[in-house]
């Protein structure tokens, strides 16, 4: 358990979790003005598909827990 506290803890976990939530964040708000906009559901989803994993290669905190 010390060792799981321990990990979540950690600068790169912390760094992860942000990246992520950003991500999510970014996909949330792409939809929501899609949907807004009166976009067919379908490409709005799809819209939000794409914009989370581009705001993620953007990020520049990638870097700081990027594979090892």
């Amino acid at each position: 358990m010390k060792d799981l506290i321990a990990k979540l803890k950690s600068k790169e976990f912390k760094a992860a979790f942000k990246s992520y939530a950003r991500a999510v964040l970014a996909s949330a708000v792409t939809m929501g003005v899609a949907l807004a906009a009166d976009v067919a559901p379908q490409y709005a989803i799809l819209i939000g598909s794409i914009a989370a994993p581009a705001v993620k290669w953007a990020d520049k905190a990638e870097k700081e827990f990027g594979r090892k």
